[in-house]
């Protein structure tokens, strides 16, 4: 579901073959979909899916999945390490149980699956990369004051990024970090924030469309970038973000990690004042 599932379908419109390692078989009673749901989803959109039952905290499970990818479609050519558990609760509201879960699944699990694909990553010869849905590693203590465990957990998937595109940067595998400039109105959003916040955000087809450019790009001279979704679309000529907008005139809000004010963001976008009217917020002289 999500981001995960967005990119997934993007590639599949290009005939990719994917691989849905995830552990979502039976119906959630507040989030939609399973990985049976969103496998058809990317073979109608024009690829072929390989659905795996996979808990990335069991390295079994993952080895498995790895295995079963290789055996149905040859190889493993790109990795996207999509998978988070989030908690924005400060220390004393954290219990350990929760902060276990977050590194296990952000942290470790990012680890954990790029290391059992590296592998046949360095056999590929169709533009290997691996790419981490996380932040770029800001240090400001604003992003540990309110919630240091969940940062702690988001930025050990960044700091993968860092280590593994030095350390694979011989072998021509990319390995990049992405995050949104603001927030992406998805179904974890709506139960951890309220479907009013979608009202402030963007679609998941901005990280979709975002996640092809950097896969898409040169494994050999792409690497050991933390980008924004944003800034990779600018670069390949996109203009028109507003399209991506979940509700035209509102206005947009920065994403976590992301060190830009509201009035940054809005900047030359046009909104809906109160009244109803529409107005066009002024670009910056400076």
């Amino acid at each position: 579901r999500g981001i995960g599932k967005a990119i997934a379908i993007k590639c599949a419109r290009d005939g990719a073959n994917v691989v849905i390692a995830a552990k979502t078989a039976e119906p959630h009673p507040k989030l939609p979909g399973t990985i049976y749901t969103a496998a058809r989803e990317i073979e109608a959109a024009g690829g072929k899916c390989l659905p795996c039952l996979v808990d990335i905290r069991y390295e079994d499970q993952v080895q498995s999945a790895v295995e079963q990818a290789v055996q149905k479609f040859g190889g493993i050519d790109v990795l996207v390490n999509n998978a988070s558990a989030i908690s924005l609760t400060g220390t004393l509201e954290t219990p350990m149980k929760r902060y276990d879960l977050m590194n296990n699944i952000n942290t470790r699990g990012t680890f954990l699956v790029s290391q059992k694909c590296l592998p046949y990553l360095k056999k590929s010869e169709k533009n290997p990369h691996i790419l981490n849905i996380s932040p770029p590693l800001n240090m400001s203590a604003k992003w540990f004051k309110h919630y240091t465990a969940y940062t702690i957990a988001k930025y050990g998937m960044s700091m993968c990024v860092l280590g593994m595109a030095e350390e694979f940067r011989d072998d021509g595998i990319a390995v990049n970090a992405l995050w949104p400039r603001t927030p992406i109105a998805t179904a974890a959003v709506d139960f951890t924030s309220g479907e009013a916040v979608r009202n402030n955000c963007r679609n998941t087809d901005i990280m979709a469309d975002a996640a092809y450019a950097i896969l898409t790009r040169d494994s050999n001279t792409y690497t050991g970038n933390f980008a924004i979704d944003e800034d990779v679309l600018r670069e390949a000529g996109m203009r028109d973000f507003e399209q991506y907008t979940c509700v035209p005139g509102h206005p947009l809000y920065p994403d976590l990690f992301v060190d830009e004010t509201v009035e940054e963001i809005n900047r030359g976008r046009p909104l809906v004042t109160g009244d109803g009217t529409a107005r066009t917020t002024k670009t910056s002289k400076l």
